[in-house]
């Protein structure tokens, strides 16, 4: 590359950098997505092919144009450092989505095709970092979910037993065997008709209540909470990773909350300007004091 040439390469950097950047850029981006996603939907309608087929043609191509536009875009930026583009795991996932439907053989495959076309509402993810800390907390949650998911399997296959021994003769269609005691228990997580549930076993022993309580306590209430503070805990180290992501770019870290001083330091601070105003009350007050004509100047001749 001679060296005429990179000053202009540096400058279209900058300028797909900047553009980029800009806000309108990702909400542009953002209306083109939702207008692909409403033209897919209503694909799904007859009448619409047959009134407005040629229309929502004209949009599909519309719309891929401009995402082939976007991703021309944002490679520019990294014009510089080529190399960096594709470390960018969301960099490749527009490649993939964008690039895919202009492949030979996947063109031609309908199913394969809007597949890609669907996954395109998903790039809305990468166009405001709330969404994105949602989608990377949802995957930093996998491995909690995984434990969480073998937890209750045993908590509810240990009730399901008990059930089963409870209620397995009295109520088959429920417990008659451990995979129908589990779904039944499953499908209480929700403690949707969980009164008549509780009425029915107590015709059959009064041990129904403890049961049911206990299974309210250990499944309804404590697993549920286990849930949300995996979902939370892993949502927290998104949003720091996405914090980091944005201090290594040079970009204005990401807050949800507005930047306001606590109330101890609002406090320090009332304190610090009345201790001010009260340090400068006396000298106003004398230097009026001394500036106002005495009763004995005013009878002196």
């Amino acid at each position: 590359m001679t060296s005429a040439a990179t000053p202009r390469l540096h400058r279209l950097a900058d300028a797909c950098q900047e553009l980029t950047a800009a806000p309108w850029f990702s909400l542009a981006s953002f209306v083109v997505i939702v207008l692909n996603a409403l033209a897919l939907g209503l694909e799904t309608y007859g009448r619409s092919i047959a009134l407005a087929g040629a229309p929502l043609q004209t949009i599909e191509y519309a719309c891929l144009v401009y995402f082939v536009a976007e991703l021309l875009a944002r490679f520019g930026a990294y014009l510089r450092r080529p190399g960096d583009f594709f470390r960018d795991p969301w960099n490749v996932f527009d490649l993939i989505i964008v690039a895919a439907p202009l492949m030979p053989g996947i063109r031609e495959n309908i199913t394969m095709l809007r597949l890609l076309r669907l996954a395109r509402i998903v790039r809305a993810f990468r166009l405001f970092p709330s969404l994105r800390v949602i989608l990377v907390g949802i995957r930093r949650s996998l491995p909690g979910l995984g434990s969480f998911l073998l937890v209750t399997v045993l908590v509810l296959y240990g009730y399901a037993m008990l059930g089963w021994m409870l209620f397995g003769t009295a109520i088959p269609e429920r417990y008659g065997t451990v995979g129908q005691a589990m779904l039944t228990l499953f499908l209480l997580l929700s403690l949707d008709g969980i009164t008549d549930t509780l009425q029915a076993g107590r015709e059959v022993t009064e041990w129904a209540v403890l049961y049911y309580v206990s299974y309210m306590v250990a499944a309804c209430y404590l697993l549920t909470n286990l849930l949300v503070g995996v979902v939370l805990n892993a949502l927290d180290e998104a949003h720091q990773e996405e914090r980091a992501a944005a201090a290594r770019a040079g970009q204005p870290e990401i807050s949800d909350d507005v930047s306001e001083p606590s109330v101890h330091e609002q406090l320090a601070q009332l304190h610090t300007i009345i201790a001010d105003l009260e340090h400068r009350l006396p000298k106003a007050t004398g230097g009026a004091r001394d500036a106002r004509p005495s009763p004995v100047d005013s009878v002196r001749p």
